[in-house]
């Protein structure tokens, strides 16, 4: 399969990378065995496998030749390329895609080595670091484009910023968000504001198994825990492994908070809302429809600075409906499934109707608006077992 296409799944993909060491860590994993890694990696579910052949972070062409010979999954072979021998090399060592990073290359180059990529058979990953880089990449016409994070100056990580790049990436161009993705919610939000994939390097190769984390930030469902207020339940779902936080914004709601509190970068903050959202500091909004004899209506959806991203389904406003999971299995897209989940019928909904998120609120209190300890522990643990 062509590295593009390896990126275009319906899903979330991960270009998982291997690299011994970086310019802001220092070394990482001075030892990886490249080739095993990289099998490792494909069986864990990546979509390709990046591989660092520069020096400077302690790989070499040997490093992509050893991850070809132990795997078919699409390579991208990492470096600064700047000439079509660079691209000559990475086509004999086993690469399907080299990267080509915009700071490094003017326009008339960057085209050159479009061009004498695709007449190899390799595809081609452009890199941007900021707004112009996004609008040469776009002005190239570069089918792959990837928006790195990571200040290649100061190597700081500006993740809202890359966001916003990658929401304005044209929808026919694979969208790719790269560097300083550490969570399954950073690895959401990167897939809500566009992105097919995300690359993840440092992450993985700094844990004590990269393949079992890679597995971790590409699991689904998401795990939300909804109607937040208090600050120590916040830091409850956060410790007990889930990844969205909802705050319902609904006066007349029991569990209603006054405002999104700040949640930790394990977690993405989502705003609930009933007819209409308003401005907040919630990553997502998610607006149910109103209905005159409850609380909130049944329909909603979830909004990415006013773009629908998912659909929520759930029950009635304390009512029940027994073709409920039938009915969000069936229901195409991106679904979140709401509805009096708890640890004892999480696992069958997921196993049901495989929807991207769960949501749970009422069930893991001890009374309206208080979370129960053991209550959420316990649905964490079997929503992502």
């Amino acid at each position: 399969m062509r590295f593009r296409d390896a990126l275009t799944a319906p899903c979330l993909g991960a270009i998982a990378e291997i690299k011994r060491r970086s310019p802001s860590l220092g070394d990482i994993r001075p030892d990886a065995d490249p080739g095993r890694i990289a099998a490792d990696y494909a069986r864990s579910g990546a979509a390709a496998v990046s591989v660092l052949v520069d020096e400077r972070f302690g790989g070499s062409w040997d490093d992509l030749r050893a991850a070809r010979a132990s795997s078919s999954v699409p390579l991208l072979a990492k470096g600064f390329f700047s000439t079509e021998e660079h691209l000559r090399t990475a086509k004999e060592a086993g690469a399907d895609a080299v990267l080509l990073l915009l700071r490094d290359l003017d326009d008339a180059l960057a085209e050159e080595l479009m061009r004498r990529a695709a007449e190899l058979g390799l595809d081609t990953l452009v890199e941007a670091h900021d707004a112009d880089e996004l609008e040469r990449a776009i002005a190239l016409d570069a089918p792959v484009i990837g928006v790195n994070a990571r200040d290649l100056a100061t190597f700081e990580i500006d993740r809202e910023g890359q966001l916003q790049l990658v929401a304005r990436i044209p929808p026919d161009r694979v969208a790719i968000a790269e560097s300083g993705i550490r969570t399954r919610a950073q690895g959401a939000a990167a897939e809500l504001a566009g992105a097919d994939a995300i690359l993840v390097g440092s992450t993985l190769m700094q844990a004590p198994d990269p393949a079992a984390k890679l597995r971790e930030l590409l699991a689904r469902p998401l795990v939300k825990v909804c109607g937040l207020t208090r600050e120590e339940d916040v830091a409850l779902a956060a410790a007990a492994g889930a990844d969205l936080a909802g705050f319902i914004l609904a006066p007349d709601s029991p569990r209603a908070a006054t405002e999104v509190l700040p949640v930790p970068d394990e977690l993405l903050a989502v705003a609930v809302w009933v007819g209409e959202a308003k401005p907040s500091s919630a990553t997502i909004d998610q607006v149910h429809e109103r209905d005159a004899a409850a609380v909130r209506g049944r329909s909603a959806v979830l909004l990415r600075e006013g773009e629908q991203v998912a659909r929520v389904l759930d029950l009635p406003w304390e009512a029940d409906d027994p073709e409920h999971w039938d009915r969000a299995a069936s229901t195409p897209g991106r679904i979140v499934l709401a509805g009096k989940l708890a640890a004892d019928n999480v696992a069958d909904a997921i196993r049901r109707v495989r929807p991207w998120a769960v949501d749970a609120a009422s069930r893991l209190e001890s009374e309206p608006g208080i979370k129960d300890p053991e209550k959420v522990r316990a649905y964490v643990e079997a929503a992502r077992s």
